[in-house]
């Protein structure tokens, strides 16, 4: 849960179509659950408020995140969202999810839904950037820059008029010493399913 007055959600992106997977690839069991059930296990571990699971191409996400949280008794912290226009890309998912978030909120962790191994404790180091001056605040493994990617409310306007399937990438690129970068030697930062093993 939120700490202190912060107030910190998280959206889990999980609406892509999983062309190069075959189809279906969040409800997939690939041993010992769906795939989304990663993602959505470090999300509810995060310090937030709420958890935003944001579906679009594959229905069954929904079923997959409603019986995780109530496995989990996480149901109260849980939001559906379904975004219209995911076959434009990952931003429509994060216009769809900043869309959606409760009042108040200070800062946004953005999960994606292929990224199973995602280090449970890492969301509260990143939370712990927002005493610096950064505007947002993502994992580095081994020089390469991870997920999630913890978002301040500054900059929800800039997120919610992102275009194509880069989602944030470029506004991350853009944001130079206003990202602060969490060093980590974990490579789930970096691991995700785009196909069948």
């Amino acid at each position: 849960m939120a700490t202190g007055v912060r107030k910190l959600d998280a959206i889990v992106l999980a609406a892509g179509a999983g062309r190069r997977f075959g189809g279906s690839k969040l409800s997939t069991d690939l041993g010992g659950g769906p795939l989304l059930d990663g993602a959505l296990a470090a999300a509810f571990a995060a310090p937030v408020r709420t958890v935003t699971v944001v579906w679009g191409a594959d229905g069954r996400v929904l079923e997959v995140a409603s019986r995780w949280a109530s496995r989990n008794r996480q149901v109260e912290r849980l939001r559906l969202v379904h975004a219209a226009d995911h076959a434009e890309g990952m931003a429509a998912s994060l216009r769809a999810g900043v869309a959606a978030l409760p009042p108040r909120s200070a800062g946004v962790f953005v999960f994606l839904g292929d990224m199973p191994r995602v280090p449970h404790d890492l969301a509260a180091r990143l939370a712990q950037t927002l005493d610096t001056a950064a505007w947002a605040a993502a994992p580095q493994c081994g020089g390469v820059r991870g997920h999630p990617v913890l978002f301040t409310a500054k900059l929800y306007p800039t997120l919610a008029s992102q275009t194509g399937d880069r989602g944030a990438g470029r506004l991350l690129a853009a944001l130079g010493d206003d990202l602060a970068l969490v060093e980590t030697r974990d490579d789930g930062v970096l691991f995700d399913v785009d196909e069948r093993p």
